[in-house]
């Protein structure tokens, strides 16, 4: 091996040291285990929702608001059609829409975090001002606007949410990209004459990963609650059964009024806990990332104050 290509690398012990800070973080949580075990339980149901529904999604089985029994455990709703196969579904559609608004969003925002933080100068001032704007406009007003301009869709629904939730990542990006290119290895490749895209693929990107992959699981919690909100204001897909589509179809059709709790409850009980599991999953990668969360004498995460130093057991 040349010296060359001994400076232009980047030490591999960084990322495989992060990697297992964050594993550990997360299985010393239970939490953030539960969280995670939920998310991939129910990520799976939503995989194998055309096999494993009990009845099909269109189809009349029973009695308008039918109450639970054993054949339905969860009830019927308003067209008589089992509430567990609805659930299925729903949140099938929901996590397509968070995963895939997730996917916008963290493409438009790593870019835009990776490319103001690398070059820094002028290009850094106008993206920052560009996602200054967008960070002051409301999402939720400004969501309901687009997709009642474009029309209810699954995809525009995607795009709108996808566009609008990419700041906060742009931001935390860049600034951790400020930090990477300021690095021994990083100044070494480029006196060496490695290129722009080199020294962003090989030696950027890979230390900026573990915090997009974090900001990621956060940002799918916030694209289930915003599909959810515009669903049921009436600007989801009507073709479309999703968790927020039952919430708006339950309403609708006097479910509150009539007593048949089940065909409300069930689906807003689906959507906070994904909501909580991304934010159990996020915070606990987001702790292992940052340092300065397990040190602070007051940890916002737990609600309580930690023992000074040099204070011993006394200390509150």
């Amino acid at each position: 091996m040349s010296d060359a290509s001994f400076f232009m690398e980047a030490p591999p012990e960084a990322g495989k040291t992060r990697r297992g800070s964050v594993l550990r973080t997360v299985r010393r949580q239970r939490a953030a285990m539960a969280g995670l075990g939920f998310l991939v339980g129910i990520t799976g149901v939503a995989i194998l929702a055309p096999w494993i529904a009990p009845y099909p999604l269109h189809e009349q089985v029973g009695h308008v608001f039918g109450r639970p029994s054993w054949h339905h455990l969860l009830g019927l709703d308003d067209g008589g059609i089992d509430m567990v196969t609805l659930l299925i579904w729903g949140t099938r559609t929901s996590l397509i829409v968070g995963f895939a608004a997730t996917f916008v969003s963290m493409v438009i925002g790593g870019a835009v975090g990776v490319i103001a933080g690398y070059f820094g100068g002028g290009t850094d001032t106008v993206l920052m001002r560009i996602t200054d704007y967008f960070l002051v406009i409301p999402d939720v007003p400004l969501m309901i606007v687009v997709a009642a301009i474009w029309g209810p869709s699954l995809f525009h629904i995607i795009i709108v949410i996808g566009i609008l939730l990419w700041t906060s990542t742009a931001r935390v990006i860049r600034a951790q990209v400020k930090s990477v290119r300021e690095r021994v290895y990083v100044k070494r490749a480029r006196a060496l004459g490695a290129g722009h895209t080199r020294i962003v693929l090989r030696h950027v990107l890979p230390q900026v990963a573990p915090l997009l992959i974090a900001s990621t699981v956060l940002t799918i919690a916030v694209a289930i609650f915003d599909e959810t909100a515009l669903a049921f204001l009436g600007l989801g897909d009507p073709s479309t059964i999703s968790l927020g589509r039952m919430i708006e179809n339950a309403f609708e059709r006097a479910a509150i009024s009539t007593g048949s709790w089940w065909a409300i409850v069930p689906p807003g009980v689906v959507v906070v806990l994904l909501i909580v599991a991304c934010n159990l999953v996020g915070g606990a990668v987001e702790d292992a990332l940052n340092p300065r969360l397990r040190v602070a004498h007051l940890s916002a995460r737990t609600f309580r104050l930690r023992p000074l130093v040099g204070r011993g057991k006394e200390a509150v």
